[in-house]
């Protein structure tokens, strides 16, 4: 099926890939939430249509060049799930006018809604709102009691150019456990603080349209989303060694994998030599604590994707990766110029340094998919 194809290259399997995102619309409809699937991971249309079932609804971005990119393709309801700073309102207010989209903007700071709220009235740009609140993960948002919670609120509630929408969450210190019991714990702390926060506002006659919670772990294994609107998870789609590790998947659900290429067998080096490196598979070991032969990917036959061996990619370099060995009938097995599959460690990180996917589906190529990277 690969014979002539150029390595390394992004392969997506679209069969895993409409399997994952049916599971979680399931899950959504099960839990009676709306679920806005983040496509930091995916930047591809094609993927966006399969997430959302065919429809062009609710999605999540991570930069300002997605939601354009989105905004083309015919998405209006766009949640920008970074906190905004003042020097990229310009760029919202191009693409509000170019598509008439609806961009949610989130911040958790007083001055950013200063800001926020003077270019929204001598540009006379309408502008979208979420306040972040932390959860526990301590990256981003306010505390859900802190008094800056109902400054921010007042100053857009008093702007008229500005639709304050609610409060988001992300529960992003899920990825630090395997344990399913803590991770409904930190799912709980998602829905809590927000709730808390929005109750906060209410009392202030200040309403919260949207509820906005989420990450993969927490969506899979939340016990309870009562009081919520909506949830915002990626990963989900395309999975990934470290999902894996943690026990959110199977290796059978991964649907992207780098195919590449045996370029040397290094002999004194007992370890195969492939033209998958860092600029291919990335650094990121994401997996490791939980899955310590991760590496940087399992080696996979091209075609099944069954793991070869206890194979994994051990070190990368630029452009090289190197394959150690527990045994030399592997120089046989893999002469120079056969081909692996990689499965990744991190699917965002190593899906970003490739421009589009090879796309495939029962053992043949359907073709390419265009993503769309960087800022």
């Amino acid at each position: 099926m690969f014979d002539v194809i150029e390595t390394p290259r992004l392969i997506l399997d679209k069969a895993r890939l409409e399997n994952n995102a049916q599971r979680f619309r399931d899950l959504a409809d099960k839990n009676n939430i709306c679920l806005r699937p983040h496509l930091k991971t995916a930047k591809s249309l094609e993927v966006a249509a399969i997430a959302n079932g065919g429809r062009k609804s609710a999605i999540t971005v991570s930069t300002l060049k997605e939601a354009a990119y989105f905004s083309a393709g015919g998405y209006r309801d766009i949640l920008y799930a970074v906190g905004i700073t003042p020097n990229k309102f310009a760029h919202v207010k191009a693409i509000i006018d170019q598509h008439k989209t609806d961009i949610i903007l989130m911040t958790d700071n007083l001055d950013v809604a200063r800001a926020a709220a003077d270019f929204a009235m001598r540009e006379n740009c309408p502008l979208q709102f979420l306040i972040e609140v932390n959860c526990g993960e301590n990256r981003g948002g306010i505390a859900p009691d802190s008094p800056q919670l109902l400054e921010i609120a007042r100053v857009f509630d008093a702007c008229p150019e500005i639709s304050f929408k609610g409060v988001l969450t992300h529960g992003g210190h899920s990825y630090g456990s395997d344990d399913k019991q803590r991770i409904a714990e930190i799912a709980e702390a998602e829905r809590s603080s927000v709730i808390e926060a929005a109750t906060r506002l209410s009392d202030i006659n200040i309403q919260s349209e949207i509820l906005s919670v989420g990450s993969t772990p927490t969506f899979l294994f939340g016990k309870n989303f009562a009081g919520l609107t909506e949830v915002r998870a990626g990963v989900y789609m395309f999975f990934d060694l470290a999902q894996f590790s943690r026990k959110i998947c199977q290796l059978e659900d991964i649907a992207v994998s780098v195919l590449a290429s045996i370029i040397g067998h290094s002999k004194e080096g007992r370890s195969l030599i492939i033209d998958g490196g860092a600029f291919a598979l990335s650094k990121d070991m994401s997996a490791n604590n939980f899955l310590p032969d991760a590496g940087y990917g399992y080696v996979c036959d091209p075609v099944t994707m069954e793991r070869l061996g206890r194979l994994s990619v051990n070190e990368v370099h630029q452009e090289h990766g190197t394959i150690h060995l527990d045994d030399e009938a592997w120089f046989e097995r893999l002469p120079v110029g056969s081909m692996i599959r990689i499965l990744p460690n991190h699917a965002c990180a190593t899906a970003a340094n490739f421009d589009n996917y090879l796309v495939v589906e029962n053992g043949n190529i359907l073709g390419e998919w265009q993503r769309v990277n960087r800022w």
